[in-house]
């Protein structure tokens, strides 16, 4: 178990329990020195989720949006794009 300590008054704190292999992956991370500690490297994954998941929403919508008018008219590389292009945002 491992309790995020606060940086900032806007954070919030929270207990979180982590399997072991969970454990000894974060403690490397640390250790090698991608993440100064536990709660930057949660907040990073965290972060990245996020992101991933409004990349997984806008191709969903994109999807939804070409089933309803039969066809789309954006080519397979102006969507690839515009799908790289909201990764970088």
């Amino acid at each position: 178990m491992y309790i995020c300590t606060t940086r900032h008054d806007n954070m919030k704190r929270q207990s979180i329990s982590f399997s072991e292999p969970n454990d000894e992956w974060l403690n490397s991370q640390i250790a090698n020195k991608e993440y100064s500690s536990r709660s930057e490297l949660v907040n990073d994954l965290i972060r990245q989720a996020r992101k991933q998941q409004k990349q997984i929403d806008w191709i969903r919508l994109k999807i939804e949006k070409a089933e309803k008018s039969g066809f789309t008219t954006d080519s397979k590389t102006q969507i690839l794009k515009q799908s790289k292009d909201l990764l970088n945002e």
